[in-house]
């Protein structure tokens, strides 16, 4: 295992006035057996990144120190990492067994600690009774599995996942989240994974950090994150659905953007005069809870109430008051968080 840090990494493509850039001057530092979660809209970098620890991408500025050794000039198989990509990128004519003991058997590996790494990679991923079967003949999360199979007899100091449930459906999704978080109690490998979910971020990560446009806009715990979002960029991104942020509504003071989660508005009786009047819009019923969706002038907001809380007709005008202790501050200008203290 080993700590991992990245000291103003720069990414351009090109050279010159005519350059592309990716990532500005990124600094962070990976603890020794952490798992950390990139996460971002699509086009922010996060895989680029990835793809520079791993030795796919030139890194353009910088260092990327990898248990203390500057690794940017070092090819991938020297860098002591092992990737899983969305690709399963399974040998269909290999088994199961094959598949995992490929990269060893290149590696002049004996066939007894071959064995014995694949025999023991394939009892913590469940794979034991499938290791006579061709990849066609697996399931989807089958296949994944095998994948980070690959990965693990390895043995590396870091593990690198690029977006690697995106082809799994809902339900094989969340069973593989669940699969993924044993893994990293029970093997305690750095790990670094990419993904533009973030309810893959919020349930996987030990931390996480959250990239928009090619630069860090914050780095710390889920809770932190989700409870402190550092930028209106982090608010609106991280939460489903994400924070309300108004500009205009009353009591809003002028140049700042205030937010509030739909958990925290409370909807009140139409004649309360404390509170914004808030237009109902449309309806989600999503079981154990409702999403109430409307206006509070022109801005829209979304409320998140309980099963039992009788639902509005559509149209109704109500009041809806945010509890104080859950408000959120932004400066409009650059967009970041201003605590009430500060």
């Amino acid at each position: 295992m080993a700590a991992i840090e990245f000291k103003q990494l720069t990414k351009h493509y090109g050279q010159g006035a005519q350059a592309v850039k990716v990532l500005y001057g990124i600094d962070a530092s990976i603890g020794d057996g952490e798992f950390l979660v990139i996460v971002g809209p699509s086009g922010c970098g996060k895989s680029t990144l990835l793809r520079m620890v791993a030795g796919l991408e030139e890194v353009t500025l910088g260092e990327i120190l990898i248990g203390g050794r500057v690794v940017n000039q070092l090819e991938p198989a020297q860098r002591d990492i092992a990737m899983v990509f969305q690709n399963y990128a399974l040998y269909p004519h290999m088994t199961v067994f094959d598949n995992m003991a490929y990269g060893l058997k290149i590696a002049r590996m004996p066939k007894a600690e071959i064995t014995h790494r694949v025999n023991d990679a394939a009892a913590i991923l469940e794979l034991a009774h499938l290791l006579h079967r061709k990849p066609r003949e697996l399931s989807g999360g089958q296949r994944q599995r095998v994948a980070m199979g690959r990965a693990i007899v390895r043995q590396p100091q870091v593990f690198l996942f690029d977006e690697p449930l995106s082809n799994l459906d809902a339900k094989l999704r969340a069973q593989t989240r669940i699969e993924i978080q044993k893994l990293h109690r029970r093997l305690k490998i750095t790990s670094l994974f990419v993904t533009h979910d973030q309810v893959e971020a919020m349930t996987l990560a030990d931390r996480m950090m959250v990239m928009n446009a090619g630069v860090v806009e914050q780095i710390g715990t889920p809770e932190v994150v989700y409870a402190k979002p550092a930028s209106i960029f982090v608010a609106g991104f991280m939460g489903s659905p994400p924070m309300n942020l108004l500009r205009e509504a009353p009591g809003v003071a002028t140049g700042m953007i205030v937010g509030a989660r739909p958990e925290h508005l409370k909807i009140m009786s139409p004649d309360n005069p404390n509170g914004w009047t808030f237009v109902v819009d449309a309806l989600e019923m999503l079981g154990a809870e409702r999403l109430i969706h409307g206006f509070v002038g022109k801005e829209p907001v979304v409320v998140r109430t309980d099963e039992v809380t009788s639902p509005p007709a559509i149209g109704t005008s109500l009041k809806i008051v945010a509890q104080t202790q859950h408000m959120h501050g932004f400066d409009a200008a650059t967009g970041l968080r201003v605590d009430p203290s500060s």
